[in-house]
């Protein structure tokens, strides 16, 4: 993630600084870290080379939700009506310029599968290259882009939690290979009062390599901005963006989180 293409730009952006490191020196301070948002000197995660296979093409379970069939977006809107990504071959694509898609069903705590291709022409470097980004409740990004031998600043590396934590490792395939992410994003919780009673936390893997490990969300994802939780109902969408990069999806599913008895 960048930029959001489907919202208004609220200010200018700073402007980037490349040195040593690809990133940024003069934004803020992350909350309960020594690092900066989107910080150059920010070590980048090591390289971990995923099996062949491990969830692709997992079947949905049977109290799952899919949210793709291989077929049309039905489940999918955008911010003017239908979606309009392009649907061929058992995936969709993102058309840039259309706008970032969203699920007509809401969720609370949820398991998301998700399997991802980054363009398999190369074409530009760092955050321009293969770009797109899952996001939880409209606040919450788990990065998608082409992070194969792909010099970026560390928190916004494929797999991490956008502006705030990198992952623990970069376990991207190479660019057009097929990903999937399987993550649990349990959601924020917030008292009568509206003051937050429980953060929201991810726990992530990609490529069958845990990149999240119940990590803590200090509140809602941004670039070159850090902002703290502001009360609403704990459920919401998952949006998927237009970076305008053509990253492919597919076999995209859900299930609730359960409680134990």
């Amino acid at each position: 993630m960048k930029r959001l293409l489907a919202f208004p730009l609220l200010a200018v952006l700073a402007i980037p600084v490349f040195g040593q490191g690809v990133g940024y020196t003069n934004t803020p301070q992350i909350r309960g870290q020594k690092w900066k948002v989107h910080d150059k000197d920010r070590p980048n995660p090591p390289t971990v080379t995923p099996g062949a296979t491990f969830s692709n093409g997992a079947p949905a379970p049977s109290d799952a939700i899919v949210l793709f069939n291989g077929k049309d977006l039905s489940r999918w809107k955008s911010g003017n009506g239908d979606a309009k990504w392009k649907v061929e071959n058992g995936y969709f694509e993102v058309a840039p310029k259309t706008g970032d898609i969203r699920t007509r069903d809401e969720f609370g705590d949820v398991q998301l599968h998700l399997e991802f291709a980054t363009p398999s022409k190369v074409e530009g470097d760092s955050q321009g290259r293969g770009n797109s980004g899952v996001f939880f409740h409209d606040q919450f990004e788990i990065q998608v882009l082409d992070s194969h031998k792909n010099k970026t600043y560390a928190d916004g590396q494929a797999g991490g939690l956008y502006g705030q934590w990198p992952p623990l490792v970069n376990a991207i395939r190479p660019p057009g290979e097929w990903n999937t992410y399987d993550i649990v994003f349990e959601a924020p919780q917030f008292d009568a009062d509206g003051k937050l009673a429980k953060p929201a936390y991810v726990t992530a893997f990609l490529n069958g390599v845990c990149v999240h490990n119940r990590k803590e969300l200090n509140g809602p994802t941004n670039h070159q901005a850090t902002n703290p939780y502001k009360a609403y109902s704990g459920k919401g969408g998952i949006r998927l963006q237009d970076h305008g990069n053509p990253t492919r999806f597919r076999n995209i599913w859900t299930r609730a989180i359960g409680t134990y008895n």
